[in-house]
């Protein structure tokens, strides 16, 4: 590290997470099964069809674009507020406060829209066997969860890591499966065609794909808790890209292959719930023990990306009230499991709340609790990168180290790629969440720039009350 690190009490637990645990943790947040079986087929069909596979690969170089400034910068940013310090250390501590707040909403506007779809796709999976409402599959979750948030990291890296391998293991056995039966007609590359490319919605296609990628920016998130992080979370990064990537690009082109290029689009619109097609070709490729697998697999891949985010949220919540913008008992941590125990209380509690809100009002998990709330949270998290972008390259004109296509060129072009997405998401949300003509299709996506500004005020607060805590915001704690 070039900078010294500020030490003291109330650490995260050092050297817990090696490379495959850190990788693991943030590719349970973008949730590889539940990409597969529910944003793939709308993207299929609301996007560019078979178009897909190759709108896959163009936002794996995207994401692989913006983590070439985010590599470089964590190199010389070691603390677990990931996108808040590099703000702070870039823009300055304003803009460090304005993200941190972004980024509580974000993530959990993210985790609260996966705990309604987790409840709604449990209480379809489970009720041959037991008949519960959704909502009690939602607050089980929330209470295991809990359970995982409130101890030690390393209990909730092992979970993770099955649940994830298990999800891989599922969707590629289907895969080869396809690939070895040479599927409906025939091995097909026509969706390198740049016609395919730009049939349909390209935008639409883009807006879906990116929530499969959702979570792998949070590796850094880690850095204080991972084993030698300047070279743990750098690998991480690139490694949970390239695993989400490729994983996506090889699976929608199977699925194409699965039934053919002519006949994937027809099927999709005959579907009553597109999301059944995933495993339909499980069942017709495998077998319907598979299907019924995949199906509870769903829901564990729900499961842990619900994990996955209240760890982000945790983490979050401690930095904030470790560093003064955020009460000071957020900032404590476990005495025996040195874990952010009070951020993941307080999550909890805000889960159960909501869940409890949605369930009371008789709102549909689905099409309202999750639809609604977890676009505020990939609005968020593009704001966030747009400005850890501009954070990389102020933070590099100040300090040396790396070449100008790492520090300058290339976050510029992610940077605007993630500007302009957030800018159509934002325009465009009440037609995406299904809120246009209401108060929520303004309301629910102003609550991003809401956040940004509360945190400025909190910042600017603590700059006139405490000028030296002010001052160390965003700086090392490794």
């Amino acid at each position: 590290m070039t900078d010294s690190a500020i030490t003291g009490p109330n650490q995260l637990r050092k050297n817990s997470l090696g490379l495959i645990a850190v990788t693991f943790m943030v590719v349970s947040a973008a949730a590889p099964l539940t990409g597969v079986a529910g944003a793939v087929p709308i993207a299929f069909l609301l996007g560019n069809g078979t178009g897909v596979p190759a709108t896959f690969l163009f936002m794996t170089i995207v994401m692989l674009l913006f983590s070439v400034g985010y590599v470089a910068m964590s190199r010389h940013v070691t603390n677990a507020g990931a996108f808040y310090a590099y703000a702070a250390r870039g823009l300055g501590g304003q803009a460090g406060g304005a993200v941190s707040m972004m980024a509580l909403v974000s993530y959990n506007a993210m985790q609260w829209g996966l705990l309604g779809l987790l409840g709604g796709i449990s209480a379809g999976v489970f009720s041959p066997w037991i008949a519960l409402p959704w909502y009690v599959w939602s607050l089980i979750a929330v209470a295991l969860v809990a359970i995982l948030g409130y101890r030690q990291v390393e209990l909730s890296a092992k979970v993770l890591v099955v649940l994830v391998a298990l999800e891989y293991l599922i969707v590629l056995l289907v895969d080869f499966a396809i690939l070895g039966s040479g599927g409906a007609k025939g091995l097909s590359f026509n969706f390198f065609d740049m016609a395919a490319i730009n049939s349909g919605s390209l935008t639409a296609a883009v807006l879906f794909i990116l929530g499969s990628f959702i979570g792998f920016e949070a590796t850094t998130i880690y850095a204080e808790e991972a084993r030698d992080p300047e070279r743990t979370i750098p690998r991480a990064t690139y490694l949970s890209v390239v695993m989400i990537g490729a994983f996506f690009v090889f699976t929608t082109w199977m699925m194409i292959v699965a039934v053919g290029p002519e006949e994937l689009l027809p099927m999709l619109g005959g579907l009553a719930d597109p999301t059944a097609f995933f495993f339909i070709l499980t069942e017709q490729y495998v077998g319907s023990t598979a299907s019924m697998i995949a199906g509870l697999l769903l829901v564990s891949s729900l499961f842990a990306a619900v994990s996955a985010f209240h760890n982000y949220i945790a983490r979050y919540s401690y930095t904030a009230g470790r560093e003064g913008l955020l009460p000071a008992a957020f900032g404590a941590t476990h005495d025996t499991h040195q874990s952010p125990h009070i951020g993941s209380v307080i999550q909890t509690i805000g889960a159960v709340i909501v869940v409890g809100l949605f369930a009371v009002l008789g709102l549909d998990p689905i099409t309202q609790m999750f639809t609604w709330i977890s676009q505020v949270g990939t609005l968020g998290v593009l704001g966030m990168m747009t400005i850890t972008s501009l954070s990389v390259i102020a933070f590099f004109r100040t300090n040396a180290g790396g070449s100008a296509l790492t520090t300058t060129i290339l976050p510029l072009v992610s940077g605007l790629i993630m500007a302009a997405l957030y800018v159509y998401i934002f325009i465009n949300f009440g037609d995406l969440t299904g809120t246009t003509g209401g108060a929520l299709g303004w309301v629910l996506p102003s609550l991003i720039p809401a956040a940004a500004l509360v945190g400025v005020l909190v910042a600017t607060r603590l700059k006139s009350a405490n000028p030296a805590a002010y001052a160390r915001l965003g700086q090392n704690r490794y």
